[in-house]
C-alpha cells in the first residue's frame, strides 16, 4: 500500500451532521455591499433565502454604486448594489469571527456598468496582510465574477482588503462567509483557493444554498465524450461530512464508450501551483446480481486508487491529504473501469484548490487591540487606518513606525505620532499596551490632566514629546529618574513645572539678538569677499555649503585605503594617452584602460569644466570606500594629483543597460527572464545600500545608464557622486539641495527638498518601466509625455501586450510582467507613503522570476519521488478494497 496516505475517503458519522444542520444559517456572515443603511437591513434575498446586511457598519471608506437598471433583472438584490473605492491605495472590510474555525470566504464583483464608463476594473484582494488574488473583470464575459478560499483566522478579527494595483478602481458587490467542520478541507499548511467546483450534469443551473447546506456554489460541467446518468431517488449524504447535495448527488458522468476512461482535463494557470481534489461519488444505479461497478484513478498517467467501488445510495468523497503538482501545469485524471467491472467507471462532482500560503505574519494581537482602542475613543479617521497596521510595509498606517523584518514573526509597534490629530481629554491610558514603544509625539493637541506615571513603566520608551498641549502639573519624578537613563523627554515650561511660566525671558531675548546680530555680520563679511573676489566662478550654488577651504589633495586627509592610488601619468599609460572613450557624465569622461596589461578597468576623468567636479570625487570615493556589494561596481583605485583627478572602476563589458534596451549594443535584444535577473540585481544594490550600510545611503541618481553590465550580464550600480548618507527611519531624513535626473527624480523630493530612501526607490520604479516597455522616459511623440502616465493609460486597456517590449515577441510569462508592472507603478508611485521599501521590491521581484523560470524549465523527476506517493485509510464499511 504505498500508495496509502495521499487520499482519504470519508463517511463521517450522522451525528456530526446532524449538529451542523442545527446550525442553519448560524454561521453565515452576508454583506450587500453598498446597500445604504437607511434601506432595508437585513433582508431576506428571494432567491437564496439568505439574509443580506448593509456594509456600512464593517468599513469605514468607499462610495455606494448601483449597477445599470437596465441589468438589475439578470441578478438577485445583493448584486445590483456596490461599493467603490476611488480614494486609497487600501480599503478593507473588517469582520468579527472566531479564531481556529475553517471558513469558506467568498468575494463577488459585478460590474454593471454603474459609472458608465465600460472600464473594466482590475485590482487585488488580500486576507489581512496577505494577497489572496488578482481581479480583472476584462477576462470575464459579462463583466461579474466571484473568487473564493477556504482560510482559517488566526485571531478573532478578519480583515479583507481591496487594493488598487493600477488607474481603475476597485469595487465589490457582495462578501460572504461560511463557516465550515474543522474536519473538512484539511491542508498540510496554507489556504485552499478554489478553482474548480462542479457537478457532472447537462443542466445549466449553479446550485448552492438552501440545496447546499454550507452555500458552496456548483457549477455544471459535462464533456460530449460522457453520459449522464441519474436518479429520483435522495442519495444518503448524512454519513459523509461534507454534505454533498442532493441534486448534485442524483446525477452522475460515465464514458459513452464504456470501453475507454472518463477522462477530465485541467490547465493551470500557474504550472507549479500545489493542488488538493475531492472527489465525490455515488451509485445511482440499482446493480443486478451479474453487474458490478469498479475502476481505478489514475493521476496523470500513474495509478493513485487501484479499486473503488461506490455504494448504492450512499454518498463518499475521496480527497487528498496533501497536495499534488501537475506536469507541466496540465492535469489529467482518468477513472479506468477494471478486469472485474461490468460498468463503466462514474463521477458525479469534482472540486479543485490551490494552496495558497500566507507568510506574512499579522502585527501583535495586543499591539492591533491598543492601536484601534485608541482610534475608536478618539474618533481617529484617517483613510490610511484600514486593515494591518504595520504590513505590508507599503500600507503602513500613518504615525506609526513597525519592526517588520521577519515575516513569519508578528509585526510590533515601535512609534505611535499623535501629533496634531484633534486628542482631547487625558493622555490615553491604551498607550501603556504597546510594550515594544520607543517613540511617542502627542504634541500639539489638547491633552489635558496630568503626566501619567504608566510612562515611566514603558522600559522601552526613548522619546516622548507632550508639547504644546494643556497639561498640568509636575513631571513624575520616576519620569525624571528615566531621563536619567537616556529617555527623552519633551514638554511646555521649564521641563519640571508643565503649567508654570519660562523664567529668564528678557535674558534669553538678549542673547537670541546677539546671535542675530553675529549671524548678520557674519553674513556681511562673506559677500564682501565674495563680491571682490573676481575671479570666483558664477555658477556657485544657490546655498552656502560648508567650502573646502584646503588642498585638492584629500588621499591622506579624507582616503584612507588599501585600494591603490595611481600617479597621473599612471593613468596616462594605462588608457594609452586616453584613446578609447565608453562614455561621458557629468564628472567628465570614462576611458578603457588596463592594469599592467592585463587586468581591464574604466577610469573616470574629471572635466576641468565640471563645476561640481571635485565635490562628486570626494563623495563618490568616500561612499565606494566603505561599501561592498556584488551589485555595486568596485572601486580599484583613484588619482589625486594637482588638478588631475580621476577614479578608477572595475571594467563593465558589457556596458549600460541603456544602451542595450535601446539597440546600441548591437542585434541582440535581451530576454525577459535577463531583464528580470538584471531588476532583482539592481535592487539588491539598492537595498544594500539602504540597509547594509551604517549609516544607510542613498544613491539620488538611480537611472539606466548608471545601471552597468558584466560578461554575464550580472548588473551593477555606478556614478554615486550624488549619494549622501542618512539614518533610515530617521523621520527628519535629509534637507539638501535638489539632484537627480530628470524624468527619475521622485517629485515628493523635488517638491520638499526632504531626501529618504524612497526617492531611490521612485527611481528604481522607472528603471523597471524602462526594462518593461523599452520605451523612452520622456517621449513627446507619444499621448502621454512621461513613462508613467503612458503605462496608467495602457493599464486601462488590460493588454499587457501594449506594454511589453515588442521586441520580447511575446516570449513571457503574462503573470510575471503583469506583476513587474504593478510592481514598478507602486515604486513609481507620486506618493512615497504608497511605495514599498527596497527589501519587498526583491521579494516581489524574485518571485516574478521564479514564475517566469517556471515556464522554462519541464519537471524531469517527481518532487523527491513522492508526488505520486499515496496511501488509503477507509472506514470498515466502504468500498474500495485493496487488490
Amino acid at each position: 500500500m504505498e500508495s496509502s496516505h495521499r487520499f482519504l475517503l470519508v463517511a463521517l458519522t450522522v451525528a456530526s451532521s446532524i449538529i451542523h444542520l442545527v446550525q442553519a444559517q448560524a454561521g453565515f456572515i452576508s454583506l450587500d455591499c453598498g446597500l445604504s443603511p437607511n434601506e432595508q437591513s437585513p433582508y431576506v434575498e428571494l432567491e437564496t433565502g439568505l439574509q443580506f446586511l448593509s456594509d456600512s457598519s464593517f468599513i469605514q471608506s468607499g462610495k455606494i454604486g448601483r449597477i445599470d437598471a437596465s441589468l438589475e433583472s439578470k441578478y438577485p438584490r445583493s448584486q445590483t448594489t456596490l461599493r467603490y473605492f476611488p480614494d486609497g491605495i487600501r480599503n478593507c472590510y473588517n469582520v468579527n469571527v472566531y479564531k481556529g474555525t475553517n471558513y469558506l470566504i467568498r468575494a463577488t464583483i459585478n460590474y454593471g456598468n454603474y459609472d458608465g464608463l465600460n472600464i473594466s476594473p482590475r485590482f487585488d484582494l488580500y486576507i489581512g496582510p496577505n494577497f489572496w488574488v488578482t481581479i480583472d473583470l476584462e477576462k470575464h464575459v459579462g463583466g461579474d465574477t466571484w473568487e473564493e478560499i477556504i482560510h482559517i483566522p488566526k485571531s478573532n478579527s478578519l480583515d479583507v482588503c481591496l487594493i488598487k494595483t493600477g488607474t481603475s478602481t476597485p469595487i465589490i458587490s457582495v462578501l460572504e462567509l461560511r463557516s465550515l467542520p474543522n474536519n473538512t478541507y484539511i491542508t498540510e499548511s496554507g489556504s485552499l483557493k478554489s478553482i474548480l467546483r462542479s457537478y457532472l450534469s447537462v443542466s445549466t443551473k449553479v446550485i448552492r444554498y438552501p440545496d447546499d447546506f454550507y452555500d458552496r456554489k456548483w457549477v455544471p460541467y459535462f464533456e460530449s465524450e460522457w453520459r449522464q446518468i441519474s436518479t429520483i431517488l435522495k442519495v444518503n449524504n448524512t454519513i459523509n461530512g461534507f454534505l454533498a447535495p442532493q441534486e448534485v448527488l442524483m446525477t452522475a458522468a460515465v464514458p459513452s464508450n464504456a470501453s475507454v476512461p472518463l477522462s477530465f482535463t485541467k490547465d493551470l494557470e500557474f504550472p507549479k501551483d500545489k493542488l488538493y481534489f475531492y472527489f465525490h461519488f455515488s451509485e445511482i444505479q440499482p446493480l443486478q446480481a451479474n453487474q458490478s461497478r469498479e475502476f481505478s484513478i489514475l493521476w496523470n498517467g500513474e495509478i493513485i486508487i487501484p479499486t473503488l467501488s461506490p455504494k448504492y445510495l450512499k454518498a463518499s468523497t475521496l480527497y487528498s491529504v496533501s497536495p499534488f503538482v501537475c506536469e507541466v501545469g496540465k492535469c489529467l485524471l482518468e477513472l479506468k473501469r477494471t478486469q472485474n467491472s461490468t460498468l463503466p467507471p462514474l463521477l458525479t462532482a469534482i472540486e479543485v484548490f490551490t494552496v495558497i500560503d500566507f507568510p506574512q505574519s499579522k502585527t501583535n494581537e495586543d499591539d492591533v487591540s491598543a492601536i484601534k482602542n485608541i482610534k475608536d475613543t478618539h474618533g481617529l479617521s484617517r483613510v490610511s487606518w484600514q486593515g494591518d497596521p504595520c504590513v505590508p510595509r507599503q500600507f503602513l498606517w500613518e504615525g506609526l513606525s513597525c519592526n517588520d523584518k521577519n515575516v513569519s514573526a508578528s509585526p510590533r509597534i515601535t512609534s505611535l505620532n499623535l501629533s496634531s490629530s484633534g486628542l482631547v481629554g487625558t493622555i490615553p491610558s491604551g498607550i501603556q499596551n504597546f510594550t515594544l514603544l520607543e517613540k511617542l509625539d502627542l504634541s500639539n493637541n489638547n491633552l489635558t490632566g496630568l503626566v501619567p506615571e504608566f510612562l515611566a513603566k514603558m522600559e522601552t520608551l526613548l522619546f516622548i514629546d507632550l508639547r504644546k498641549n494643556k497639561l498640568n502639573g509636575s513631571i513624575p519624578n520616576t519620569l525624571r529618574d528615566r531621563e536619567k537613563k537616556g529617555l527623552q523627554i519633551f514638554v511646555d515650561g521649564d521641563n519640571t513645572c508643565l503649567s508654570c511660566v519660562p523664567k529668564n525671558k528678557f535674558p534669553m531675548m538678549i542673547a537670541a539678538l546677539a546671535a542675530s546680530a553675529i549671524v548678520v555680520a557674519i553674513l556681511v563679511l562673506i559677500l564682501i569677499f565674495v563680491f571682490t573676489k573676481k575671479k570666483w566662478s558664477t555658477h556657485m550654488e544657490v546655498i552656502l555649503p560648508t567650502m573646502d577651504i584646503m588642498s585638492k589633495t584629500i588621499s591622506e586627509q579624507l582616503i584612507k585605503t588599501k585600494r591603490r592610488r595611481f600617479a597621473y601619468s599612471e593613468v596616462v599609460e594605462m588608457t594609452k594617452k586616453f584613446e578609447k572613450a565608453l562614455g561621458e557624465g557629468g564628472f567628465g569622461i570614462v576611458y578603457h584602460g588596463y592594469l599592467k596589461n592585463v587586468e581591464q578597468v574604466a577610469v573616470k576623468v574629471l572635466s576641468q569644466s565640471s563645476s561640481q567636479g571635485y565635490k562628486h570625487f570626494k563623495a563618490e570615493v568616500e561612499l565606494l570606500l566603505r561599501v561592498h556589494h556584488i551589485n555595486l561596481v568596485s572601486l580599484v583605485g583613484y588619482c589625486d594629483e594637482k588638478d588631475h583627478l580621476a577614479l578608477i572602476y572595475e571594467y563593465m563589458p558589457n556596458g549600460d543597460l541603456k544602451d542595450h534596451l535601446s539597440g546600441k549594443q548591437g542585434d541582440s535584444v535581451l530576454e525577459w527572464t535577463t531583464r528580470l535577473q538584471i531588476a532583482v540585481d539592481v535592487a539588491l544594490g539598492l537595498e544594500y545600500l539602504h540597509y547594509g550600510c551604517r549609516p544607510s545611503m542613498v544613491h539620488r541618481d538611480v537611472k539606466s545608464t548608471n545601471i552597468l553590465l558584466d560578461d554575464q550580464f550580472m548588473a551593477k550600480i555606478a556614478d554615486f557622486g550624488l549619494s549622501r548618507s542618512f539614518k533610515v527611519g530617521d523621520e527628519s531624513e535629509i534637507s539638501t539641495v535638489v539632484a537627480g535626473t530628470p524624468g527619475y527624480l521622485d517629485p515628493e523630493y523635488y517638491r520638499t527638498s526632504r531626501l529618504a530612501e524612497m526617492s531611490d526607490v521612485y527611481s528604481f520604479g522607472i528603471v523597471l518601466l524602462e526594462i518593461i516597455t523599452n520605451q523612452r522616459v520622456f517621449d513627446q511623440a507619444r499621448g502621454k509625455i512621461h513613462i508613467t502616465e503612458w503605462v496608467a493609460f495602457m493599464l486601462n486597456r488590460g493588454d499587457i501586450t501594449r506594454i511589453v517590449d515588442p521586441n520580447l515577441h511575446g516570449e513571457y510569462n503574462s503573470r510575471s510582467v503583469w506583476r513587474a508592472v504593478e510592481l514598478a507603478m507602486s515604486c513609481a508611485n507620486p506618493s512615497s507613503e504608497y511605495r514599498p521599501n527596497m527589501s519587498q521590491v526583491v521579494i516581489e521581484l524574485k518571485e516574478c522570476l521564479t514564475t517566469e523560470n517556471s515556464m522554462k524549465v519541464k519537471k524531469n523527476d517527481t518532487d523527491a519521488g513522492s508526488s505520486l506517493e499515496l496511501s488509503l485509510s477507509f472506514d470498515t464499511e466502504v468500498v474500495p478494497t485493496a487488490r
